[in-house]
């Protein structure tokens, strides 16, 4: 598969969400300010479970893939090890070659305390550069990925933090000239603080657990992709949510889980770049605030006011019903403004465990015409090394 690449499109557009939400925008109103940042890989949720659940993660039960979500959940999941890995075909309604690959796993050290790390892969496909229409493409394998660590520990019976370092390396054009522009893979580094809590306690006869979480993830410098000093932002984001587990009975239970998501990087204002809608696609102004600068003021830098400021949070809404702890069914819907980029879509898939390995799938349904996210599969594989290593 051979695409073309502008400078613009290489390092701004193909950083993954501006393509998806100038197409998903089409239908939106002529107020669209939606926000781009570099790296939006790193928002792409990269599990099954999750993924069924209308990406919602950040206070479901913990599990192996917690370094995505919440890393604090670590310290609080059931076993001393595990490792897991997913892989999404991305966007192939659009391209036949790009994918997302995801590698966790986490060993406890002790009661308290649990480690983790992550290492997730985001392939481009094969895409052809052409600095003049005459000449000979070059054909290139782009691509992005993070390596992330993490420590959880756990403060009390019901509450614990978590931290995370990530490194981020972004090789959109392969160090191609692009537009008569010397271009070089971007590099940053960043940090996730995260808080967890979850309490049992017993209701009409039936063993509940409520809990709730929040992940301020990809806390770190801008990135580059030319020698000049124009930065972009990585995508800062604020997770919070809740979740309920009910046990039905002796063999079924029943989680309800919601999050709510906001970038915490600047809204885009006036002197901005535009498609064809009049949406704003950059805004250059954007860039020249600081990292700190950029998050206190995301909460109310929006040229449209509060009003604009609620309409940049998305929303999730999950279910997972559980039958003896060994197949699960699950559904979701997710939710994003129409002028913030109109993603919209329900969730569903489904979930086996078998002795020492656990299978994942998902499916997303959108609820927009013309949106490149339709038929996203994905699936994941989780080994339980405690009943494999005893």
């Amino acid at each position: 598969m051979t695409k073309k690449l502008t400078l613009i499109t290489s390092l701004l557009c193909l950083l993954l969400f501006t393509g998806i939400n100038k197409t998903s925008a089409q239908t939106s109103t002529s107020g669209a300010n939606y926000i781009s940042t570099a790296v939006s890989f790193l928002t792409i949720t990269p599990n099954s479970r999750a993924g069924a659940m209308g990406d919602a993660g950040v206070a479901t039960s913990p599990d192996v893939n917690s370094m995505h979500w919440n890393p604090a959940k670590f310290s609080m999941i059931d076993g001393n090890y595990g490792v897991s890995a997913s892989y999404t075909p991305w966007l192939r309604d659009l391209v036949d070659d790009m994918s997302i690959s995801y590698l966790t796993g986490y060993y406890r050290l002790d009661k308290n305390q649990v480690i983790g790390a992550s290492l997730r892969y985001f392939s481009l496909g094969e895409i052809a550069f052409l600095e003049r229409a005459e000449d000979i493409p070059v054909a290139q394998n782009p691509n992005e990925w993070a390596f992330d660590i993490a420590y959880s520990r756990r403060l009390s019976d019901e509450f614990s933090g978590g931290i995370a370092f990530r490194y981020i390396r972004s090789d959109l054009t392969q160090s191609q000239y692009v537009a008569g522009v010397e271009t070089q893979a971007g590099n940053a580094f960043a940090a996730d603080v995260s808080i967890y809590y979850q309490h049992e306690f017993r209701r009409n006869r039936r063993d509940m657990v409520w809990s709730w979480g929040l992940n301020i993830s990809n806390i770190g410098s801008k990135i580059s992709y030319t020698n000049d000093d124009e930065k972009e932002f990585i995508p800062t984001n604020l997770k919070l949510g809740t979740a309920l587990k009910m046990e039905l009975d002796r063999y079924n239970s029943l989680t309800i889980a919601a999050d709510m998501n906001k970038l915490l990087v600047p809204t885009p204002n006036s002197g901005s770049l535009n498609d064809d809608n009049g949406g704003v696609i950059v805004g250059s102004e954007t860039s020249d605030k600081s990292v700190v600068s950029g998050i206190f003021s995301s909460f109310s830098d929006a040229p449209g006011g509060m009003s604009e400021e609620f309409k940049e949070i998305a929303w999730s809404l999950g279910l997972e019903y559980w039958y003896q702890e060994q197949f699960a069914l699950r559904g979701g819907y997710y939710y994003e403004h129409e002028d913030k980029g109109n993603r919209k879509y329900f969730t569903a898939g489904l979930g086996v465990k078998l002795n020492m390995f656990d299978l994942d799938f998902s499916y997303l349904i959108p609820t927009t015409q013309n949106n490149p996210l339709k038929n996203t599969l994905r699936f994941s594989l989780t080994a339980n090394l405690d009943k494999i290593i005893k």
